[in-house]
């Protein structure tokens, strides 16, 4: 594929992906405890050398939210920032075995109720955590997505609590910011080609610059540091370089930073897979991202984020629902955004740092309502309960405590649910009378596991005496030894309740029991 053929539509989405990446990764390295560098490092090598070797069109990678928790305890854990280091290295070995091991195919066993609950579950989280910033009030980092949050409140506490630390000029900034982004949605503005290349976001950024600087001069509506971009400046090139840490290999063979490497190495690689199926579900040409090119390209890129003092990088939703939504058409806005953020650190951090949250706040409130719009609430509803259940339990579970947990809350009640249907639906039962005598014919499902014991039991308890049973086992590939015993012993024992049994392939087809088994069926047919 040519990725170059499509620059109009990439160079707008990966500007746009950039002005959201330099908030989220300079908040999660707050968050992480690490230092402020390292999560722009992080940025540039998920944007430059993942994108490059991934076979996603949409997906953006870079330091995650998802991760920062870890991140923060393994520092304290293994003794300093440089030991770290090294874990995330290994783990970037560790996903490149996965990635040839085959291990990618474990994205496929997520059900879409999930991945669409952890889209909305990520919008809405998104919403709630902007509106603060949106207000003036940032206590809490950008990139923050966790429900109990690093300022010991919770995000609606912080809600509440914005109220009383409301900032105008921000509030002025935020609202005007959203007018003109809603304005760029419009089919009106749309029908402009100027607006096609100028995307909304950019022209906010630029009027929230100049806003900020209008603001300087009123003292009711400047902005505090706090309310800006932060990118680190450096005063002279060795204090540049100074910034990028180098890895204390004299703990490679702790056993701490080994523990530390493989749960980094798990946890990113499911966010990772779980972000590929995700992203996927979003491009509108339904690309499949080949997922164990995938986790290789994410080792990779840990294992140069280590050695040069990033932190460790997943695929992210945010960045790549935000390239997604902004018309990005292939991986090159991927690696432009990188480009751009690399850029931006060396030659105007101080141009970045001019920036006001509350823009930013307002292109991430956009993010998130795309995420979490009321329309696919309204289509997973119409699919039934066994679709919807699972989704809004996914979004409750994102909202109320983290992103990998709520995920874990809809895959248990989305298994609950196949595993109770399994367990009802194990068969047909057609019942009618003939001549005075109930004629009772038992149609069994195409895989009967031991799950179905205790209702075909059940259901062979109850038939009444004195009737004519039919077994149909012509459409059951699989039945489990267990089910096939309770058949057996209720053939045994019909003839005491003057019932006559009659039974359709149930020994015919050697596919539906293990091998194993097939003697001591035939045995008990024979001994019969």
């Amino acid at each position: 594929m040519n990725i170059f053929k499509n620059l109009k539509d990439d160079i707008p989405a990966s500007i746009v992906v950039f002005l959201v990446a330099v908030p989220l990764c300079l908040g999660i390295a707050l968050a992480s405890g690490a230092p402020l560098f390292a999560g722009l490092i992080s940025g540039v090598i998920g944007g430059v050398v993942v994108g490059m070797l991934s076979g996603s069109a949409l997906g953006v990678s870079g330091p995650a939210a998802g991760l920062a928790v870890i991140v923060l305890n393994a520092i304290t854990d293994l003794g300093s920032f440089e030991v770290f280091l090294v874990a995330v290295m290994l783990a970037g070995v560790i996903q490149i075995i996965m990635g040839f091991a085959k291990a990618g195919i474990i994205a496929y066993f997520f059900p879409s109720s999930v991945i669409h609950g952890m889209l909305a579950g990520i919008g809405l989280i998104i919403i709630l955590k902007q509106i603060p910033h949106a207000f003036g009030y940032d206590s809490n980092p950008e990139g923050e997505m966790s429900f109990h949050q690093m300022d010991g409140t919770n995000t609606f506490e912080s809600l509440l609590l914005m109220f009383d630390n409301i900032s105008v000029g921000v509030v002025i900034i935020s609202f005007i910011s959203l007018f003109i982004l809603l304005l760029w949605e419009t089919k009106f503005i749309k029908s402009y080609k100027l607006t096609k290349v100028l995307q909304g976001p950019l022209v906010v950024v630029i009027i929230g610059i100049v806003l900020n600087n209008i603001f300087k001069s009123f003292p009711g509506l400047s902005m505090q540091k706090n309310q800006l971009v932060t990118i680190p400046i450096p005063e002279s090139l060795s204090g540049f370089l100074e910034n990028f840490a180098r890895p204390d290999f004299s703990a490679f063979l702790s056993s701490d930073v080994y523990i530390t490497a493989i749960i980094i190495a798990v946890v990113a690689s499911l966010e990772t897979l779980l972000c590929v199926e995700a992203s996927d579900k979003q491009d509108t040409l339904k690309r499949v991202t080949p997922t164990n090119r995938e986790l290789k390209a994410q080792g990779v890129g840990n294992i140069i984020a280590g050695f040069v003092g990033g932190l460790p990088i997943t695929q992210v939703i945010v960045r790549s629902s935000a390239n997604q939504q902004s018309g990005g058409k292939t991986k090159l806005s991927t690696i432009l955004h990188g480009l751009f953020l690399m850029i931006s650190i060396v030659a105007i951090p101080s141009i970045l740092n001019m920036i006001p949250l509350g823009v930013l706040a307002a292109i991430l409130l956009m993010v998130g309502y795309k995420l979490s719009n009321i329309g696919l609430y309204q289509r997973l509803f119409r699919e039934g309960s066994g679709q919807f259940v699972p989704f809004v339990i996914t979004v409750l579970g994102i909202v109320f405590t983290n992103l990998l947990s709520g995920i874990a809350m809809g895959m248990f009640v989305a298994t609950f649910i196949i595993l109770r249907n399994n367990f009802r639906i194990p068969f047909n039962l057609q019942r009618e009378q003939l001549e005075g005598k109930d004629n009772i014919r038992i149609v069994l499902s195409e895989d009967v596991t031991f799950l179905n014991k205790a209702t075909i039991l059940k259901t062979l308890e109850q038939l009444p005496s004195d009737s004519h049973v039919e077994i149909d086992a012509s459409l059951t590939r699989f039945i489990h030894f267990d089910v096939f015993e309770i058949i057996e012993n209720f053939i045994s024992s019909a003839k005491h309740r003057n019932i006559a049994v009659k039974t359709i392939n149930l020994y015919e087809n050697k596919q539906k029991l293990p091998i194993q088994h097939l003697k001591l069926a035939q045995q008990k047919k024979e001994s019969t």
